[in-house]
């Protein structure tokens, strides 16, 4: 209860107030006058508008986000972590967390150049120049005080009252008209667009600041998109008013030189001191609220691979929630940084980790939007375009700004996704919102081959759906499957369950496919399995000739297997070959021995003058398997069994193919064998193929009708036979 009543003390204003005050922070003042001296206005309100155009998708996409689940503690991070899975968002939220903590610094750096003429006139009277470094550490030192002792609730009373100075100043500023009397600087070209844009880019990534105060938002699904939103937009006005009342109201030599040119330019100079100290420690007061709630929700996910000390991050006091000991630790990297002092290159990491996240959050907004889930239904609705020109442009940025830094903070990130990926010793990330997406696009491809015309041979590529009840007795008709489907063919392996559909052949067909799905894993094969619960095979067999084909068209041929000592097994099989010819599907039945396959080395195809119709479509068979690194070493041997008259006649055509390319096997590896009238075709394949560990024969129907299963019996010294029945003859090109 009492976790209840402390969960949700604040409403949209302080949202509001931590954006905007991280926004007009110390960039406008301290910076911006460099950026309108360096580029010109044309140039400036460029930045500005490009800065949007990172910053307003990313406001919108989190405004989506928030308004379609329940955003906890962790803000940013939440967000990222629950849509791209805890070990990816917790190496984006680590450095986020990072980012977020020397933020802290950085702006109490700044804040500290607004005591510049208390400085001045100390030191005229006493001769003491007081360091910058004394009041940006003493600064901190109140801060981690302010924390410790009253939390957030004092922050957010403080930003009010930072505000309302901030609103003072600029108004001031607005009201001056400077001593400055030219034209206006229209455009300029003193500096590199992108390096201006570099140091002027922080200035807008405050507006992500309150999203941080989550965990304490009585309602963060109206708060979070209602407050960032207004402070985008607001804040972007205010700097392209900024824009154009600096390029006309100082010289360009002002602008460039003197940080404090808005001082000389308001109506009343010392109010921008005031503004400065009021915006820095106000946007060093957002960051010190909301790191520490990142890096509570962080240990909170038992993410450090350290469980005291994710147990001591995680503490919140018992009384106003607050993450006391998260809060020490921002103040400890923070003073750390104060005291090195110089933090420009450090200021520029931050904007790389800034961008991540935002690219990030426009990301989940991108995928989500096409995924198109029944389960994502946000209330606030970016569109995708919107995100997607998010996403483009904070990766674009980040290179064109610095690709070193670009490049350093992806590798850092990445280094720490393994070693938490390591410790955590998870491997489904991405999985959820991914999975959405790879469904969609699914759909879209099997739709699209499926309008495509389906006549054309020229494109004919084997589509094979493979039926068994041995799947776990027996591998051969598998793994001639994932052979087939490796990359030129397609494969969908189908197990047969004797019974009738009921609860418990329901959970024993879950448990086969479950064993089907660690097969295909371990093997690394691209087949889709699955299972099938029939009274008798045949009923499996239809249905599954009706199945769709995996890869979006029909399936085209069917694969059967058995052992070549059941004899049993082989009749059941023939006994659908009329329902297979009448749907129009190719036939392969697998006689596998117990040698397997093997040593994976010589396929044998057999080819005589009765089967022409089969043997371009065994040699296309052949040529796929020993594209398998399963056979990689491997050879294919053409036998071609032909009458004593034709065997001139049948070289030539052979030659012919080999010359012209269009049959992948070599000449020496062709042979031609004669055939006498009373000769035996059994006896002539079994004596030539006893090294064979895979031959391929042909048959026809016409075979079955008259000699039954015993024209498949007797090839024991010939290896794993494949028997090969083309509906019609396939071209080779």
């Amino acid at each position: 209860m009492e976790e209840i009543l402390h969960k949700g003390k604040f409403g949209t204003a302080p949202v509001f107030l931590t954006a905007i005050s991280t926004i007009l922070g110390a960039i406008m003042f301290l910076r911006f006058g460099y950026a309108v001296g360096s580029v010109g206005l044309n140039g400036t309100l460029l930045i500005v508008l490009l800065g949007h155009l990172v910053t307003i998708p990313t406001a919108m996409a989190l405004a989506e986000i928030a308004t379609n689940q329940k955003v906890e503690g962790g803000g940013e991070y939440f967000i990222i972590s629950r849509s791209f899975g805890l070990t990816i968002g917790s190496s984006i939220g680590i450095a986020l967390f990072l980012s977020q903590a020397i933020s802290v610094a950085f702006y109490v750096i700044a804040f500290s150049e607004a005591f510049d003429p208390l400085r001045d006139m100390l030191f005229e009277q006493t001769g003491f120049m007081l360091p910058k470094r004394v009041i940006g550490l003493f600064s901190v030192l109140m801060l981690a005080v302010l924390m410790y002792y009253k939390g957030a609730n004092t922050g957010m009373w403080m930003l009010y009252v930072v505000v309302a100075i901030l609103a003072v100043s600029l108004g001031f500023f607005f009201a001056g008209t400077g001593s400055y009397e030219g034209s206006r600087l229209i455009s300029a070209d003193k500096n590199d667009f992108f390096l201006v844009f570099a140091i002027v880019f922080p200035a807008f990534t405050g507006m992500t600041a309150g999203v941080g105060l989550s965990g304490d938002l009585k309602d963060p699904k109206r708060s979070i998109p209602q407050g960032t939103m207004v402070a985008t937009v607001l804040g972007m006005i205010i700097y392209v008013l900024i824009a154009i009342k600096l390029s006309g109201s100082a010289s360009q030599e002002d602008l460039l030189n003197n940080q404090m040119v808005m001082s000389d330019i308001a109506l009343w100079g010392p109010i921008i001191p005031i503004g400065l100290a009021a915006a820095t420690i106000s946007s060093a007061l957002g960051s010190v609220m909301v790191a520490p709630r990142t890096l509570n929700a962080i240990a909170t996910d038992k993410i450090i691979p350290l469980p005291k000390l994710n147990h001591w991050l995680s503490y919140q006091r018992p009384d106003n929630k607050e993450p006391v000991n998260a809060s020490m630790v921002t103040c400890a990297i923070a003073f750390f940084f104060v005291l090195i002092g110089d933090v420009n290159a450090v200021a520029e990491i931050i904007s790389m980790f800034f961008m991540v996240t935002y690219g990030s959050i426009c990301l989940i907004s991108l995928l989500e939007n096409f995924a198109s889930s029944p389960g994502y239904r946000p209330s606030f609705k970016s569109k995708w375009y919107i995100s997607a020109i998010g996403t483009i442009l904070c990766i674009y940025l980040m290179f064109k700004m610095n690709s070193g830094y670009a490049t350093l903070a992806i590798v850092l990130m990445v280094v720490i996704y393994y070693l938490i990926s390591y410790f955590r010793n998870d491997n489904n990330d991405l999985a959820n919102i991914f999975s959405g997406v790879i469904f969609q696009i699914s759909r879209n491809l099997h739709v699209f081959l499926q309008k495509k015309n389906k006549g054309d041979v020229s494109e004919w590529r084997p589509s094979v759906v493979a039926i068994s009840k041995d799947s776990f007795e027996r591998y051969a008709a598998y793994d001639l499957l994932r052979w087939i489907s490796h990359k030129k063919g397609f494969g969908t392996y189908i197990h047969h369950i004797d019974g009738y559909l009921s609860k418990e052949s329901a959970d024993k067909s879950r448990d086969c496919l479950l064993r089907l799905i660690q097969m295909t894993q371990v093997s690394k094969s691209s087949v889709f399995v699955d299972t099938m619960v029939n009274p008798t095979f045949e009923s499996s067999v239809s249905q599954v000739l009706q199945l769709p084909g995996v890869s979006g068209k029909e399936n085209n041929m069917v694969l059967f297997e058995y052992h070549e000592k059941d004899n049993k097994a082989l009749d059941e099989i023939l006994k659908n070959y009329g329902l297979i010819k009448a749907v129009g599907y190719d036939t392969c039945i697998l006689c596998s021995s117990d040698n397997k396959f093997g040593l994976n080395h010589e396929i044998h195809l057999w080819i005589t003058s009765s089967d022409y119709q089969n043997a371009n479509l065994m040699i296309y068979l052949a040529y796929i398997i020993m594209g398998h690194p399963d056979w990689s070493n491997g050879i294919i041997k053409l036998f071609a069994l032909f009458p004593e008259n034709e065997k001139d006649e049948q070289r030539n055509k052979l030659m012919e193919l080999v010359r012209t390319g269009r049959l992948p096997i070599s000449m020496n590896n062709i042979e031609i064998i004669s055939r006498k009238e009373d000769t035996n075709v059994t006896d002539v394949i079994n004596s030539n193929s006893t090294n064979a560990d895979l031959t391929i024969v042909g048959f026809r129907g016409e075979l079955i009708k008259n000699k039954g299963s015993s024209a498949f019996h007797n090839y024991q010294t010939a290896g794993s036979v494949l028997f090969v029945n083309s509906q019609n003859e396939k071209e080779i090109n």
